[in-house]
């Protein structure tokens, strides 16, 4: 039996096709940050935006990605509408877990109790290699948004996860998309589903959190507009299975 199942294509033309119960949602969206005016969301490619450094370009191999020229009110509205979705397949007492940046985690707090969810707090990923800016505060740190559906309700043998992760972003041929999760981080948040439990994730990427489910003996269901992403995902899970 397939632990896994990924599918190519939008999450809003997606999501209302899946019917299977989910344990947790755990998704990275893309965060739509920066771009004060109209010219800066829409003139930049996501290469440009997070692959520049000292004007030089960072990774030059990886794949651009669309859907990072929305502004505030219609990134809202949209991960609004794609965690809606999320919470109807997630069982009572499941899970959501949402990656943002300091920019978006006003309105990724917003989205997920407009969706359904019941917030219940922030966790913090410290990134140990992020860019040195002259005279500011370092900014080394992305969040996590979570909630639940509902009340949740440990068991006999409840998981206990920290509220700060640490890891950084994988460099050189193990780097694949281009805004990876380190692995060792998901695979500590994926335990917040029990073992055999369903892992969501509307926007899959490179497949780390599929990875991260596997590894962990959880089952995996993704979503990836991309179809170069979805084909570097798929052989990632693909040499889990063959490996294991």
């Amino acid at each position: 039996m397939t632990d896994w199942a990924l599918h190519t294509g939008d999450a809003l033309t997606i999501l209302p096709t899946l019917n299977t119960p989910v344990d947790a949602v755990i998704c990275d969206p893309p965060y739509n940050s920066g771009g004060r005016t109209m010219t800066e969301r829409t003139t930049r490619t996501a290469r440009e935006k997070y692959l520049t450094e000292g004007g030089r370009h960072v990774a030059p191999d990886l794949a651009d990605f669309t859907g990072e020229n929305r502004d505030q009110r219609s990134y809202l509205a949209w991960l609004s509408q794609i965690l809606a979705h999320c919470h109807r397949l997630t069982r009572p007492g499941g899970a959501a877990l949402v990656f943002t940046d300091w920019r978006q985690l006003p309105t990724t707090t917003d989205a997920l109790q407009a969706a359904g969810y019941t917030w219940r707090g922030i966790a913090a990923w410290h990134k140990p290699i992020a860019r040195p800016q002259p005279g500011r505060l370092r900014q080394e740190c992305e969040f996590i948004v979570w909630g639940s559906n509902g009340a949740m309700i440990p068991g006999n043998d409840p998981v206990y996860l920290p509220g700060h992760f640490t890891g950084s972003q994988p460099r050189g041929k193990d780097r694949q998309h281009i805004t990876q999760k380190p692995l060792d981080v998901m695979r500590q948040l994926v335990r917040i589903v029990p073992v055999g439990g369903t892992v969501l994730d509307p926007f899959a990427g490179s497949g780390t959190t599929g990875a991260a489910a596997l590894a962990e003996q959880r089952r995996f269901i993704g979503i990836e507009q991309s179809a170069h992403y979805t084909a570097v995902a798929r052989d990632r899970l693909d040499a889990f299975d063959t490996a294991a």
